[in-house]
């Protein structure tokens, strides 16, 4: 699943919910936001791979911090770079990728299948870690356009098609269908992902809701603010949940 600014399918975690979902795992590319926040306070998740779970300006992930200090869920920690290479080792088709920039951090005592290995090819002392390759069950996000050849426009952010290359399957949620093929429009075609990696696409108008889509509608932040001061306890986020999840508002969101 990709942060807050990148795509998230919201609504998609909203039916996750209400469908009693249980012992996900979710991977954060590289980070993860309130769709994380939310399934884990719904007790939907068994672990998390992440660089931080956080609700940026509105401060920490209430329902995550909680789980992380009770010990509810299994967190295996990592970092940006780390999680951006094992996913591009699976979408090339190679068991692990190098990366220098986590060496000398304390991340290494707590992931032991990172390993540090020399350099093949150079004879001097030279350590190089090497990150196994990621290749999730499923990738989960939105989209601005999906069209009838089954494309969907991600614009500027390329890290969703490491996603979905990367992954087994790959569910898109979107705003709205353009007649078509985007990939014969010579400007639309370089932000697209192309049909051949998508599993499925289904619409869901402000499907990204609280969060935002470039242009389209921006982050609510009065709702962030107002979900980061319920969540800080059991109750609240429960209240939360009768209100904009259970109930099925699915648009309680606004125009």
């Amino acid at each position: 699943m990709p942060p807050d600014y990148s795509l998230p399918a919201m609504e998609v975690v909203r039916a996750l919910i209400r469908r009693k979902a249980k012992n996900l795992r979710l991977l954060g590319v590289p980070v993860l936001g309130m769709c994380a926040d939310l399934l884990i306070g719904a007790r939907c998740v068994a672990e998390v791979e992440s660089s931080a779970v956080s609700l940026g300006e509105a401060g920490l992930a209430p329902r995550f911090t909680e789980a992380a200090e009770k010990g509810e869920i299994k967190i295996r920690d990592a970092t940006c770079p780390a999680v951006h290479s094992a996913l591009q080792a699976s979408e090339k088709g190679v068991p692990f990728m190098p990366l220098r920039g986590v060496l000398g951090s304390d991340l290494l005592k707590h992931r032991d299948d990172w390993k540090v290995v020399n350099n093949p090819l150079n004879s001097a002392t030279d350590p190089i870690l090497l990150v196994p390759a990621i290749q999730p069950d499923v990738a989960l996000f939105h989209a601005r356009w999906a069209d009838h050849a089954g494309n969907v426009w991600i614009g500027r952010r390329r890290e969703l098609a490491t996603l979905a290359h990367a992954a087994r399957e790959t569910f898109v949620t979107y705003e709205e269908k353009r007649s078509g093929d985007m990939l014969e429009d010579e400007l639309l075609a370089p932000g697209l992902i192309s049909s051949t990696y998508i599993s499925a696409t289904a619409k869901a108008v402000r499907g990204a809701w609280p969060l935002g889509i470039p242009e389209v509608y921006d982050i609510d932040d009065a709702h962030l603010a107002r979900y980061a001061q319920a969540a800080k306890t059991r109750e609240g986020f429960e209240r939360y949940l009768d209100e904009f999840v259970w109930s099925k508002k699915k648009n309680s969101l606004p125009a």
